[in-house]
């Protein structure tokens, strides 16, 4: 292998932005004020049962404040550390393909109407992609470049209505396939350390969303926050956190089943120290994430190499 990706093992989200645009890439986190079908009684009123208050939007801009306020204020933010760069647009708290065509038109638009967007990147459901919205979606995909984030989290329907994820396997498939026809971007949402999952079922998850036809992953650690309904399941006994070593050897091993195209957005999510219960060890997210440079440098693991 040829100096891998820019030194690193696997195929990061950095070094494709990079690659794509000539620049430094950020994304602007935006909570489009948006709700999502499996809270507000059309699906189901709990939510997925990991959820945060914020539809896991804990970082995203002031649902209260318009599209551009929340962009001016993220910037601004990040014009302390980063001189100058381009930027994507991505709309991320709850469900944001949910609601009237003519809302949804209106504030992607109005996202990418600001100055240096050079992508929009949108977080939904499988459940939530009708004939309609997929016409404005590739309307968008024709003029600048897009991706949907799909939060499939598991492939075991088992674990899937354990969560209350409130659709079943095939719904991501049929997604999955119409957003392939309209040749549009999808990157997959998966979560390590479900209730009631093994390494195994985990490990399948991988492999699944490796011959998904999805060109990015998002590698997420469950976080148990406060306010969750999972902290009954906690308190019950039913769920139990893994370990940082279980968590990167998993991690790792995911890593070489993957294709070497896909994108990595990311190894491991943020949680708000503030309402995470645990694990607590993964509030070192940069000790993580240099665990696992570490482990896949030390056992000569890269992605791909046991992707089949």
């Amino acid at each position: 292998m040829n100096n891998f990706w820019n030194g690193k093992r696997y195929h990061s989200l950095n070094y494709f932005l990079r690659d794509k645009f000539g620049e430094k890439v950020f994304k602007i986190s935006l909570d489009g004020g948006f709700s999502c079908p499996n809270r507000d009684g059309k699906i189901n009123s709990g939510g997925c049962l990991f959820c945060s208050e914020r539809g896991s939007g804990d970082y995203a801009g002031d649902r209260e404040s318009s599209i551009t306020k929340q962009f001016d204020n993220v910037k601004e933010m990040m014009a302390h550390k980063w001189k100058s760069g381009r930027y994507i647009a991505y709309f991320q708290a709850y469900t944001n393909t949910y609601a009237p065509i003519n809302e949804l038109k209106r504030k992607y638009e109005e996202a990418l109407n600001q100055e240096d967007v050079v992508a929009i990147a949108i977080a939904t459901r499988p459940d939530c992609l009708d004939d309609d919205v997929l016409d404005l979606l590739e309307e968008i995909n024709n003029k600048v470049y897009l991706w949907i984030e799909l939060g499939l989290q598991t492939s075991n329907d088992e674990t899937a209505k354990r969560i209350n994820r409130g659709y079943k396997l095939e719904t991501f498939e049929d997604a999955m396939k119409k957003l392939k026809e309209r040749n549009i971007d999808v990157v997959v949402h998966d979560i390590l350390g479900l209730p009631g999952e093994n390494k195994e079922d985990m490990l399948k998850t991988i492999d699944y969303i490796a011959h998904s036809g999805a060109i990015g992953i998002k590698f997420h650690l469950l976080h148990l926050l406060k306010q969750t309904p999972m902290v009954k399941a906690y308190e019950r006994g039913e769920l139990e956190f893994l370990s940082q070593e279980d968590y990167v050897e998993l991690i790792t091993k995911g890593i070489t089943m993957i294709p070497k195209e896909m994108v990595v957005h990311r190894l491991t999510g943020d949680a708000p120290r503030e309402l995470l219960i645990g694990p607590m060890w993964s509030l070192k997210k940069w000790e993580v994430l240099n665990s696992i440079d570490k482990a896949l440098e030390d056992n000569d693991l890269w992605q791909g190499k046991n992707y089949k």
